[in-house]
């Protein structure tokens, strides 16, 4: 598949009215990645389905050809195979690293795999600082040797051993790769202080299909018997809940009615409960979740971010741009990233006047209403929640760098078209 958007291309957005109809979510991206690089894993061929055609699944697939991984793509049916029996190269060339931060993802297997691993830093969106200590500390305490020097991070080891690995926060990326990477460890591997997120529990159900002894995902402590050799697998992504909270936000922001399909309510259940706080009206219905915001006024409320259960902080920006269409000022708190409030200029320059202290924002409501302007996607969620500000703005919003919007929403504009949003890609 090609991904060529120009960069200069933008979406140009323009008052929609109230959002109707049904959407169906795609499979989630922070699940399908991981998975994707744990087939690395084994010499076998696993199926991966409901994998969402986006440009950093592009990216994985292309750094799983790098390392000899026959891969065969089948959009039609939104389904990747991969065959693990080529794999023999242990580096990851820069170009496809420098794309996305999910990279970093296949050093656990690679290490597991074949005892070796080179990555260069991985990148990806500005949000804050997120360094790969704790992955390193993990991959160091299972009997790697990893060195960080000059941008490049080089491990190795003989056999991986099973340790205890206590992490000093809970991050999604460290927990996962170091549960990739124990499954063939000699001995058990405990993780404490675990993220708990449905990306995690996801992983670890397609490791066990594989063969791996996993207990505990979803808790804060996962315990994995290490198994000499795993074997191929087929495996359905679950459903993205950043995609899910992003069209529940679309539809209190629009005051519209539209019935989400292919989700599930448990891994959204912290937005449901701030759309509901604010007035919107959801309801758990037999094919999906239908979110009103077309019943009640909507009002101010706060929202603190937090790993899994919590607030999630992929919701933090288009939660934002909702809060600054209801009656009130409301209260927005970042624990998670240091720099997620980017998105704040930008929501003033449509006329927002967010006041941001440190990890504090604060959203004074409806008092002005949005007035369209060209802003730019600072990240992929920025990306989101100027999108959702601009179909209820006066006027029209012309929003840059969608690229990064383009990383995580499969089929945005088509998927918003279809509930009566007025949106159009434009390629200079």
């Amino acid at each position: 598949m090609c991904y060529n958007i120009a960069a200069m291309a933008k979406y140009i957005v323009e008052n929609s009215g109230p959002l109707f109809g049904e959407v169906t979510i795609s499979g989630a991206k922070n699940a399908a990645l991981p998975i994707l690089a744990a087939t690395v894993l084994t010499d076998g061929v696993c199926e991966i389905n409901e994998v969402p055609r986006l440009k950093d699944i592009d990216v994985m697939c292309r750094i799983l050809r790098s390392l000899g991984a026959a891969v065969e793509e089948d959009w039609e049916n939104h389904s990747i195979t991969v065959d693990g029996s080529g794999i023999n190269v242990s580096e990851v060339p820069y170009d496809l690293v420098k794309l996305m931060r999910a990279s970093i993802f296949v050093m656990g297997p690679l290490l597991a795999r074949l005892g070796k691993a080179s990555i260069a830093q991985p990148g990806g969106c500005a949000i804050g600082s997120r360094p790969i200590d704790l992955h390193a500390k993990g991959l160091r305490l299972l009997g790697a040797r990893v060195a960080i020097d000059d941008g490049m991070v080089n491990a190795s080891v003989d056999r991986l051993k099973g340790t205890l690995v206590y992490l000093d926060f809970p991050s999604v990326g460290a927990t996962e790769n170091i549960m990739m990477a124990a499954t063939l460890a000699g001995g058990v591997t405990t993780i404490e202080n675990a993220a708990e997120e449905p990306e995690i529990v996801d992983l670890a159900s397609f490791l066990n299909k594989m063969g791996a002894r996993i207990k505990g995902a979803g808790t804060d402590t996962i315990k994995i018997e290490g198994v000499k050799k795993l074997h191929g697998t087929r495996h359905a992504v679950i459903p993205d809940r950043i995609e899910t909270g992003t069209f529940m936000v679309a539809a209190a922001i629009t005051r519209g009615n539209v019935l989400i399909k292919n989700c599930l309510p448990d891994h959204v259940r912290p937005v449901i409960a701030k759309l509901i706080e604010c007035g919107a009206v959801v309801q758990d219905e037999l094919d999906g979740l239908r979110v009103r915001g077309d019943v009640n006024r909507l009002v101010a409320t706060s929202i603190k971010t937090l790993p899994y259960p919590g607030f999630p902080t992929d919701m933090q920006a288009p939660f934002m741009a909702l809060l600054t269409t209801v009656s009130g000022e409301s209260t927005v708190i970042e624990t998670v990233f240091e720099n997620r409030f980017m998105h704040a200029a930008e929501l003033s320059r449509m006329g927002a006047n967010i006041r941001v202290d440190g990890s504090v924002a604060k959203v004074p409501g409806d008092k002005r209403p949005l007035v369209g302007a060209p802003v730019m996607a600072t990240d992929l969620r920025a990306g989101a929640a100027l999108v959702l500000a601009g179909l209820v703005a006066k006027g029209t919003t012309e929003v840059s760098e969608i690229y990064h919007v383009e990383r995580g929403y499969e089929g945005f504009v088509e998927k918003l078209s279809a509930l009566g949003a007025k949106i159009r890609l434009v390629e200079d």
